[in-house]
C-alpha cells in the first residue's frame, strides 16, 4: 500500500475513527518522550556531578541509545497526533486549529532538537582522537552542559506544548461533539505548562500543581478519545455548518 492509498484511507476515515488514532498516538508519544527524556535520563544523570553521569553513560550505552530512539520517536508519534487533532477541530475554527497546529510543529521541532542534545554527550565522551585536545574532566563537563541544553531545550518545548494545549481546550469548548469540561480542564493544563516561560518557578510548583494540572487536563483526554471518540452526528453537524464536511 503506497503512502497516496494510506492519505486517502485517513482523509475518509469517520470522526471517531479519527479521534481514537489520536488517543492512540497521544498515547504513544506519552510512553516514549517519558521514556527518553525522563526515565532513562533521570537514572543515569546525576545533578552536579560530571564524573559520575559520564560513568551512568558510558556503562550503559545501550540504554542511552534506546532512550534516544525513543525521543525521536516520540516526535514522530507526537505530529501525528497533532495533524488528527487538526482534523477534528478545524469545524469548530478553521484559523484557530490551524494556527494551533502551527504552533505544536514548531514545538516538535525544538523537541527534536532536544533529541540531537540527548545524544550530543554520548558523542563527547566517546569522540576519541577528535577530541584530544579536551582533558577527560572538560569532556565529561562538556557532556553534562549538552545534557543541561537539554534540559532547557525541552522546557522551551513545554511552553509551546502548553499554548498548543490551551488553543486545543478552547476549541473543544467551542465545539458541540466533545465534553466542554474536558476543553477547560486541558486549557488549564496548558496554562500549566506554560509556566516553563520561568523554568525555576516552574519546577518549584511542578509538584503539585503543574503536575496535576496535566494529569486533570490530559488523562480525561486520553480516555474519552480511547473510549468514544466524539459525537459524529454532532461533529458532521458542525462541520457541515462551515462547509468542511464532505459527505
Amino acid at each position: 500500500m503506497n503512502t497516496a492509498v494510506v492519505t486517502e484511507c485517513i482523509a475518509e476515515a469517520s470522526p471517531r475513527s479519527l479521534a481514537r488514532m489520536a488517543g492512540v498516538f497521544q498515547l504513544l508519544e506519552a510512553l516514549t518522550a517519558t521514556f527518553g527524556q525522563v526515565i532513562v535520563l533521570g537514572r543515569l544523570v546525576v545533578a552536579g556531578n560530571a564524573a559520575a553521569t559520564a560513568v551512568n553513560i558510558l556503562g550503559h550505552e545501550r540504554l542511552f541509545w534506546v532512550g534516544f530512539a525513543s525521543c525521536l520517536i516520540g516526535v514522530v508519534f507526537h505530529i501525528a497526533w497533532a495533524l488528527l487533532l487538526y482534523d477534528l477541530l478545524k469545524p469548530v475554527n478553521r484559523r484557530l486549529s490551524l494556527f494551533a497546529v502551527f504552533v505544536i510543529l514548531v514545538g516538535c521541532a525544538i523537541q527534536a532538537v532536544t533529541s540531537l542534545l540527548y545524544l550530543a554527550p554520548l558523542l563527547v565522551l566517546k569522540g576519541g582522537s577528535s577530541l584530544s585536545a579536551f582533558t577527560a574532566e572538560q569532556l565529561r563537563a562538556l557532556a553534562l552542559m549538552f545534557l543541561r541544553l537539554n534540559a532547557y531545550a525541552f522546557d522551551i518545548y513545554l511552553v509551546f506544548f502548553g499554548l498548543w494545549c490551551l488553543l486545543t481546550g478552547l476549541l473543544i469548548l467551542r465545539s458541540t461533539f466533545m465534553p466542554r469540561i474536558i476543553g477547560a480542564l486541558l486549557a488549564i493544563s496548558g496554562l500549566g505548562w506554560m509556566m516553563y516561560l520561568v523554568p525555576p518557578l516552574a519546577v518549584h510548583l511542578f509538584i503539585p500543581y503543574i503536575a496535576g494540572a496535566s494529569a486533570l487536563g490530559e488523562i480525561p483526554l486520553l480516555l474519552w478519545f480511547l473510549a468514544v471518540g466524539v459525537n459524529e452526528q454532532r461533529w458532521k453537524e458542525q462541520a457541515s455548518a462551515v462547509g468542511e464536511w464532505r459527505s
